[in-house]
């Protein structure tokens, strides 16, 4: 066992006695020494009941002849943080929460890992440690909240995005507006709608890194702690069996998550995060090959922000296994092995799939023939960009760009009415690099659906949309404005034009007259965790991966200048 290292001979009795301190018997250390990587933190609702979803797991890892040690790493809550500074720290705790969960399990020689994650950033940020260690391991969701009633309704924390908007326009009163933030969010768990926490957990398991039909299960059901017992009984098996994730987290497995977010339309920032994760396992697979797997996967589930139905309605209609057989029976699942130990093209030959539901529609009849995302290039996104096609029928929109250096600018200027008709809003130096951290623009974005320009108007950034996002934006442009993207060279009223079909993103003036005026922003943050991100990070083409190459080749390149 990797744990010997630490645990067995004469020089080990140190170690041993500060493992007995902690209630470790001499049997116990006989066992194998698995982690349960918790993110459980009273900060957010997504994460706040993992606590209870770990004593599970630590109950069958011993059932099955396991020695469970629990240890806890970060959560940063998106919801929470939206549309503030705070924001600027979410991305960057996907690092820290990859970073930490590597750091503890090497440096304790566990022998396997169960990952338990909750809101947006622990999920890919547990994967990515999960591939770096490579050792038997799995992840397990913490499960959708349930969602809340308004007005005879069902609501997700979306909908009180949007009534901020719908109340600075008029369209609801204050009164309202309270009686929705009171009943949104009814108890633990992550957002409800398929938005990045559910996207990436349904992506999980058609990576094959999640046990088909644990993800889906909600927070606050009574079967979620037989789900996690279950967990612990299967990363022993793992263990036995010698599977690691670099046999589950394949360039085929990939494309099926890829499949996943195309046929549920899901999060701009799935491309962003099955990169890195791809990145950590050292599968090449660019956002080329994104857009090609959404090309040819049709978009098939009704599901918020867009459509009618949340998470648990999903669950009930016949859940990720339902997926996954659409996925098959149109020819577009690669059989590839899982951490249950079954294929995945098992698992999705069990779905069972619930008599009259509409949450998945029929191959015969999708949602729409592509699915949910696209990448476009062009004169204002070289290296790349994510627009969002699910929840809307524009595939083409020319209008006069709005320019704004942050989203407080442009949020400001949306609740004060200063945007039009037409307009083509543009959020620039809050990319990777220059926010630090690539905030969320579903303060500004939800604002614009709440004072009913959603349909009419168009956003493009070099930061990043919530799962919550609809309408026709693009997100991840790249590269960025703060290290000299042609998005920072826009001006107020150039023509910026996207054209979904061409895969293009342009803007119709000479930019390069503009770049030797141009000067790089001074660094928002000069010490601390941000500053070293800001250092370290790629390109949001790359996944926005922290790798030291980058600070090196940028340190070569300011010593030849």
């Amino acid at each position: 066992m990797n744990s010997d290292g630490i645990k067995k001979g004469v020089s080990r009795a140190p170690a041993r006695a500060m493992l007995k301190a902690t209630g470790l018997t001499d049997a116990d250390l006989e066992r194998p020494l698995v982690g349960v990587a918790n993110t459980w933190t009273e900060v957010t609702p997504c994460n706040f009941h993992l606590r209870q979803l770990a004593t599970a797991v630590k109950e069958g890892i011993r059932a099955a002849g396991g020695t469970p040690i629990e240890f806890n790493t970060i959560a940063v809550s998106d919801g929470i943080t939206m549309g503030t500074e705070g924001m600027k720290a979410s991305l960057v705790s996907r690092e820290v929460v990859a970073d930490s969960i590597e750091l503890v399990a090497r440096g304790h020689m566990m022998d396997a890992v169960v990952a338990l994650s909750g809101c947006d950033k622990t999920i890919p940020g547990t994967l990515m440690a999960l591939a770096r260690l490579n050792v038997p391991s799995l992840m397990l969701y913490g499960g959708s909240i349930q969602p809340g009633r308004f007005e005879g309704r069902d609501v997700t924390i979306q909908d009180v995005f949007e009534a901020v908007g719908a109340c600075a326009a008029g369209r609801m009163t204050s009164e309202q507006l309270k009686d929705l933030e009171d009943h949104a969010c009814p108890g633990a768990g992550a957002c409800g709608g398929q938005f990045t926490a559910n996207t990436m957990a349904t992506a999980a398991s058609l990576l094959g890194m999640s046990p088909a039909g644990a993800n889906q299960v909600p927070a606050t059901d009574p079967r979620k702690d037989a789900v996690a017992r279950e967990a612990g009984a299967l990363v022993m098996q793992l263990l036995r069996d010698g599977v690691r994730p670099s046999q589950i987290i394949t360039r085929e497995s990939l494309e099926n998550a890829f499949a996943s977010v195309a046929a549920t339309g899901g999060s701009t920032n799935a491309v962003l995060h099955l990169l890195a994760i791809a990145r950590e396992a050292g599968v090449p697979i660019t956002i080329d090959d994104f857009d090609r797997v959404m090309a040819r996967t049709p978009l098939l589930c009704d599901l918020k922000p867009f459509g009618r139905y949340t998470a648990p309605d999903l669950e009930r209609a016949g859940g990720e296994r339902l997926i996954a057989m659409r996925l098959l029976d149109a020819g577009l699942l690669h059989d590839c092995a899982t951490v249950s130990g079954r294929s995945i093209q098992e698992e999705a030959r069990s779905a069972k799939e619930a008599a009259g539901q509409q949450v998945v529609r029929p191959l015969s009849n999708p949602i729409e023939k592509h699915g949910g995302l696209a990448i476009l290039r062009g004169s204002l996104s070289p290296e790349g960009c994510v627009v969002k096609l699910a929840g809307h029928e524009r595939r083409s929109h020319t209008g006069r760009a709005r320019v704004f250096d942050s989203e407080e600018q442009a949020f400001e200027a949306v609740q004060r009415g200063a945007i039009r008709d037409g307009d083509v809003v543009v959020i620039r130096y809050e990319g990777p690099r220059g926010g630090p951290g690539m905030r969320e623009m579903l303060a500004v974005t939800a604002a614009l659906v709440g004072r009913g320009l959603g349909d009419t108007v168009a956003l493009i950034t070099d930061g990043r949309f919530s799962g919550a996002t609809h309408g026709l934006m693009a997100a991840h442009v790249a590269p960025e404005a703060a290290v000299g993207g042609p998005i920072a060279l826009v001006r107020d009223g150039d023509p910026i034009t996207f054209d979904v079909a061409a895969r293009k993103l342009n803007v119709d003036a000479d930019l390069e007259s503009r770049r030797a005026a141009w000067r790089p922003p001074a660094p928002r943050y000069t010490s601390g965790v941000m500053a070293k991100y800001a250092a370290l990070v790629s390109s949001a083409s790359e996944g926005a991966v922290t790798r030291p190459q980058f600070a090196a080749a940028e340190a070569a390149a300011a010593t030849k200048s």
